[in-house]
């Protein structure tokens, strides 16, 4: 058993890297001393252990890697062991020696120019945008070659040398040179053959159009789509729920809505959406926004990149944020950048004020959170009286030092102990994502948590009936959700082949999948007894279905607070930042409504008896009165108020757009063609073709430099370092230019 300290995964990567020393010690002992037995066991065994690594743990062969031991060195190593052996048996001729050390030499260097033409064609396949939900049959895009030709070069050795290693290791065992030349001439096939048909790929059918042809498309297509309402993102990969939250509330508008995004993996992590996306990871190409008809872009969340779509001068920006609480970094001074901040209600209108970080009150725009929807109003307390579902859904601690930011490393084993103290008590315990990220104690009081629903659990013994097939029907809800959700490439698909294949939006998808994941979640609840304690760690179910089951929510300062009060359900609050409950409320309006929690969880108690008898439920009202302050008005809806909001900075973009123009015309008036002279027109002819000549000659050489210095595509989210300083680089290029054309 693998100590409590280490994991199994480590273990198993510990025994397998020990194991591949060995052989590779007993494959040398056994070709030194001629021990033939010894020396082809090791060499196999080295051979297939080293192909279950390439495909079981990858983790292992990137860190082998690291340490410049990767498979090139490890087979370069084997097959000199290899000859080390042939060598030393006395029954191999020494010229026919000579003559397999050539072949075999021979299969690494067309390894290495497979290699080479493996690095061409995945450059000429790297598009300088990628799109969804686009149709792109004007770039004749191709699929992908063969994902071992192409990308996996280790495994392309591996597997295209096993004739050559299989010969050889025959030879050494029969001393017959026949097998050896056998497996060498099969190995040399492989290569010449994949290099060959690899090199397909760079001829004009399967070739991928250059940048300039990809850009004239993209042009082409804005003007013809001409969106006007559009959605920015930039972010890591575990962000991109800050964008999928508003997918919905993007597509209701009255508006040609796009997705701009700037990372080349973030397309795959954008849910199911009839919206266009367009991936432009370069400034400069992120300029060609300019000349189309974009009006307004939101903006969910704050990133370095954001700075570099601020500069487009004919787009107006709205910071919409994902999500708001009391928090710090929900007054944000980078708010000002943008031309208007869009709030829930009046008090993140307030929460600007105070805080006093420059945000002109005319920029604050309350536009309600149309992502409420979901959630269902209050009913009443519980209606058996006994059972009492509450959630626990704390915050993580965040990247500042501000004390209070998460119960849980003070307050959440006490919460949790008071809760499952309770009979009546169902426990929902729903941690974020990035709990215990920065601080240790709150993972490892995560884990405790965790520990203790489950020994409650089993104290509580089977507990209440599942009603049959339950399980057969969340699994069959589970498939049905995953086809929707799920788009399956093959292996070998690169960037260009997937954004092929998702050129066409399926119509009503988003409405199917918002069916589908309804039915999924009442299939999920439906699978466990109704007094089971839950700890809810998976993305589905989504923190709305939760808020849908829970009579109770007990949480943190955070968005988590503010979009649970849409509900009008009773809530608590633990305060963990040592104030005084008087100022804690003071300071922090979305409490202003709930029970305060100490860091001893003491009111739990009181908390639960309140929530089962209406009548001691002494913020009932005062709730429905902070859902006012917090969330706005529920007349006019939610999505009416952010549609108004979405027309109105489209007009204000409009009329900014004609004021220049008429700047423009007023300071640069066009040339009147009756005053021109002949000659002028002449001399303007030839400065237009020699103009058009010199651009001709620059789009050749900018063709003739992506193929040779391009960037290579790799997986998005295994680039390398030096990779990303070449394009850092380059974009850092690309924005001087811009700002230089501009002036």
């Amino acid at each position: 058993m693998p100590s409590a300290g280490l994991p199994l995964r480590r273990v198993v990567q510990l025994a397998a890297l020990f194991t591949l020393l060995v052989l590779f010690a007993a494959q040398l002992a056994g070709a030194l001393l001629a021990y033939v037995p010894l020396f082809v066991v090791a060499s196999a065994g080295g051979v297939a252990l080293d192909l279950y690594l390439q495909q079981r743990q990858p983790g292992l062969i990137a860190v082998l890697g690291k340490v410049r031991f990767e498979a090139v060195s490890r087979q370069l190593l084997r097959d000199m062991l290899i000859v080390v052996a042939l060598v030393r048996l006395p029954k191999v001729n020494a010229m026919e020696e000579r003559a397999l050390v050539l072949l075999l030499l021979g299969c690494y260097g067309l390894h290495f120019l497979c290699q080479a033409v493996s690095v061409l064609v995945r450059r000429n396949r790297t598009l300088p945008i990628l799109t969804r939900n686009i149709d792109t049959s004007g770039l004749r895009l191709s699929p992908a070659p063969p994902r071992v030709l192409a990308r996996l070069q280790s495994r392309r050795l591996l597997t295209f040398m096993l004739p050559a290693t299989a010969g050889l290791l025959t030879t050494s065992a029969t001393a017959q040179n026949v097998w050896a030349l056998a497996g060498l001439a099969a190995s040399l096939a492989l290569f010449v053959g994949g290099t060959v048909y690899l090199g397909t790929w760079l001829l004009p059918k399967k070739r991928t159009p250059g940048e300039a042809r990809v850009l004239n498309w993209l042009n082409a297509w804005l003007a013809d789509y001409r969106p006007t309402v559009g959605m920015y993102f930039s972010g890591g990969a575990t962000s991109a729920y800050q964008a999928n939250m508003w997918l919905g509330t993007l597509a209701e508008l009255d508006a040609k809505p796009i997705i701009v995004l700037r990372e080349r993996f973030m397309v795959q992590k954008i849910d199911a959406t009839d919206v266009p996306i367009i991936s432009i990871p370069k400034v400069a190409h992120l300029m060609h926004l300019e000349q189309s008809t974009l009006k307004v872009l939101l903006h969910p969340a704050n990133s370095g990149k954001t700075s570099q779509v601020l500069r487009i001068p004919t787009i107006k920006h709205a910071f919409t944020n994902h999500g708001e609480s009391d928090k710090l970094s929900s007054c944000n001074p980078y708010a000002k950048a943008y031309d208007e901040v869009w709030v829930a209600g009046p008090a993140a209108r307030d929460r600007y004020q105070l805080a006093d970080i420059g945000i002109d009150d005319r920029d604050v725009v309350e536009v309600g959170r149309p992502q409420l929807a979901p959630i269902t109003p209050y009913a009443g307390p519980p209606a058996d009286g006994t059972r009492t579902t509450v959630l626990y859904a704390p915050t993580w601690e965040g990247w500042t030092d501000d004390p209070g930011n998460t119960s849980v490393i003070l307050a959440g084993e006490n919460i949790v102990r008071e809760l499952l103290a309770d009979p009546g008590v169902r426990l929902l315990y729903k941690p974020h994502p990035m709990t215990g990220s920065v601080d240790p104690r709150a993972g490892a009081a995560d884990r405790r948590i965790r520990t203790m629903i489950a020994e409650a659990n089993e104290r509580r013994g089977a507990g209440s009936a599942v009603a049959p097939g339950a399980a057969a029907e969340l699994a069959r809800r589970t498939a049905a959700l995953d086809a929707l959700t799920t788009t399956s490439f093959r292996g070998s698909a690169d960037e260009a082949e997937r954004m092929l294949l998702q050129s066409r939006p399926e119509e009503g998808r988003a409405e199917a999948v918002a069916a589908a994941t309804a039915a999924w979640e009442e299939a999920y609840w439906a699978s466990f007894p109704e007094d089971e304690h839950l700890v809810v760690t998976a993305a589905r179910p989504g923190i709305y279905g939760c808020f849908n089951q829970a009579d109770l929510l007990i949480s943190d300062v955070s968005s988590v607070v503010s979009d649970y009060l849409s509900s009008e359900k009773p809530y608590a609050v633990a305060n963990t930042s040592g104030r005084s409950e008087a100022d804690f409320r003071a300071n922090f309006p979305t409490v202003r409504a709930a029970t305060i929690l100490s860091p001893e969880a003491k009111e739990v108690p009181g908390l639960l008896a309140a929530v089962r008898d209406p009548g001691k439920d002494a913020f009932a009202a005062a709730r429905g009165e902070l859902k006012q302050h917090l969330l706005g008005p529920s007349d006019p809806p939610s999505l009416a108020r952010f549609n108004r909001a979405a027309l109105d900075l489209c007009d204000a973009a409009d009329a900014r757009n004609r004021r220049a123009a008429a700047r423009a015309a007023a300071e640069f008036p066009g040339q009147r063609a009756v005053e021109e002279t002949a000659d002028h027109e002449v001399v303007v002819d030839d400065e237009a073709e020699a103009t058009a000549e010199a651009a001709s000659d620059a789009a050749e050489a900018t063709e003739l430099v992506e193929v040779s210095e391009g960037p290579e595509a790799g997986e998005a989210q295994q680039r390398t370092a030096d990779a990303t300083e070449t394009a850092d680089d380059e974009e850092a290029g690309a924005e001087t230019g811009s700002e230089q054309v501009r002036s």
